[in-house]
């Protein structure tokens, strides 16, 4: 038998205690807040807090679980040419506990910036849904199921609480 191949991933939505939230500019998708694949052995919460780490510099707590997003398409990564994998990600709230800003292989710009102007700074569609699931959290886990359609374009298809 073979076992389907899904990337399993963690982002931080990260609260600096003054209103303002953790953004990162990455190098192929703009600006959006840390996370990414988590690693073989990896628990999710190590996962987001490493990924917080090295995208920003940051370092972070895990607080609570707003999302659970299943991206079910398999779609064409920015090559143009490698397939990737359907995406399970996990969405936390996250505290700064310490660190300083700076960047990394993945990330050319780092910054805090006050809740209310983040979605100014968020273009891709995915990453926004995501973002407002945070901003309309009423103590319920949010799932969400899309499907990219292209690297700057997604389809919702399903949104509810759980």
């Amino acid at each position: 038998m073979a076992f389907p191949t899904h990337i399993v991933s963690a982002g931080g939505i990260v609260e600096d205690g003054d209103g303002n939230i953790l953004l990162v500019k990455a190098h192929d998708d703009g600006w959006v807040y840390p996370g990414g694949i988590t690693e073989v052995g990896e628990n999710l919460i190590y996962g987001v807090i490493r990924e917080i780490k090295e995208e920003s510099g940051i370092d972070a707590t895990v607080s609570h679980l707003i999302s659970v997003i299943s991206n079910t398409a398999i779609h064409k990564w920015y090559d143009g040419v490698t397939d990737v994998p359907t995406k399970v990600m996990f969405d936390f709230v996250c505290k700064a506990v310490g660190g300083e800003l700076t960047t990394s292989e993945e990330t050319s710009e780092s910054r805090w910036v006050p809740k209310e102007q983040v979605l100014d700074f968020i273009t891709l569609p995915a990453i926004r849904m995501r973002y407002e699931a945070y901003l309309n959290f009423n103590g319920n886990v949010n799932y969400m199921e899309y499907e990219t359609v292209t690297t700057t374009e997604c389809s919702i298809k399903l949104q509810r609480s759980i």
